[in-house]
């Protein structure tokens, strides 16, 4: 599947990183190593992840640590929306 990106992942990535290079730089770049795998495996598999209707409605969702990958599928399209933690009131991102 093609996969797309929202406008605000580059952001989303780059907040993560900041956050996490406060306290361990070499991490935060491991860690948004595998951020971008699991958006990787999100586009190759996209229907193994559980629809999210809770979330929003056809919305997805993918966990890496305490963070959630929000994306939809559209027939061959994978659209990612955002990357946030989990512990964030979900359906007013989507």
């Amino acid at each position: 599947m093609h996969v797309e990106y929202s406008l605000d992942i580059e952001e989303d990535l780059d907040e993560i990183a900041a956050y996490i290079a406060a306290d361990n730089p070499r991490r935060a770049v491991s860690f948004i190593r595998e951020i971008r795998a699991e958006i990787d495996r999100i586009g190759q598999r996209p229907l193994m992840y559980q629809l999210r209707p809770d979330v929003g409605e056809d919305a997805r969702l993918a966990v890496v640590g305490r963070y959630v990958i929000l994306f939809w599928i559209d027939g061959d399209v994978v659209r990612i929306e955002r990357v946030v933690q989990g512990n964030r009131f979900l359906p007013v991102l989507f």
